[in-house]
Formats: structure tokens, C-alpha cells, sequence
């Protein structure tokens, strides 16, 4: 982890670089530290989806209004600090990928990150970690 789900108005993809804005949240991700100095988080641990909703209505619905929701669920084990930072980080990112957008158009746009403390089942199966350990 984490794992970044991103979803956002099909209205949206015209206005923002949805490719870009998924490596960005990605990269800006794996530049955060934790307290100790080492990798907040692992690299082939990262994963950013984004999604458009092709049927949608935001606020009143009477408007071209543009959304985008992004969830960044973390396993437990990071402190406060460095999970502000991490949000932060992101925020500043996807602040200046939607700048246009936002010059033109009202737009909203949620960061939200879960942490997940006690999880009920937890599997992996993944040879992608080993491509970068050191």
C-alpha cells in the first residue's frame, strides 16, 4: 500500500491529464519519508486507478460541474505527522494539475486517506515487490 483510487466526472477528462495526474500522485507518494528518513511507502506497493462516471449529477446537477474523489487507503503505521505530510504532498499535486480546470470550470475535488487498522482479511499474491528491492 497505499492504493489510490481515483474517480472522477467524464467531463473531467477533457480539462485534466488523467495519465499524469495518476503518475503524479504516484511519484509524490513515493517522495514522502517517514520519521526515520526511509520510504513512507513501498514502491511496488504504490498503485493509483483512476475511474470515470460516465452518468453523474453533482451539486444541482444543472450546471457542466466537474468532481473527483480520491481515496488513498494506507495500512496502519505511520505517524500522524507523516500522513499529513503525505496529504499534503498530494493535495499540492492535484492542486496544480487541475489549475485550469479550475480557471474555467467550478470543480470540486476530495482527498480523503483511510488507514486500516484491523483488517478482516488481507491477502497478497505480487511478484512486483522484488523488481525493487535494493
Amino acid at each position: 500500500m497505499p492504493h489510490v483510487i481515483v474517480q472522477y466526472t467524464a467531463n473531467l477528462e477533457s480539462r485534466v491529464d488523467m495519465p499524469a495526474l495518476c503518475r503524479g500522485i504516484s511519484a509524490t507518494l513515493l517522495e514522502q519519508k517517514d520519521d526515520a528518513g526511509g520510504a513512507l511507502f513501498p514502491i511496488g506497493g504504490t498503485r493509483v486507478l483512476a475511474y470515470p462516471a460516465q452518468v453523474y449529477a453533482v451539486a444541482d446537477g444543472k450546471g457542466d460541474y466537474g468532481f473527483c474523489y480520491i481515496n488513498i487507503r494506507i495500512a496502519a503505521g505511520r505517524s500522524d505527522a507523516a500522513k499529513k505530510k503525505a496529504g499534503d504532498a498530494v493535495l499540492a499535486r492535484v492542486q496544480a494539475a487541475f489549475a485550469a480546470a479550475f480557471e474555467k470550470n467550478p470543480v470540486g475535488v476530495t482527498i480523503q486517506i483511510d488507514e486500516s487498522p484491523g483488517q478482516v482479511y488481507d491477502a497478497k499474491h505480487s511478484n512486483l515487490h522484488p523488481l525493487f528491492k535494493k
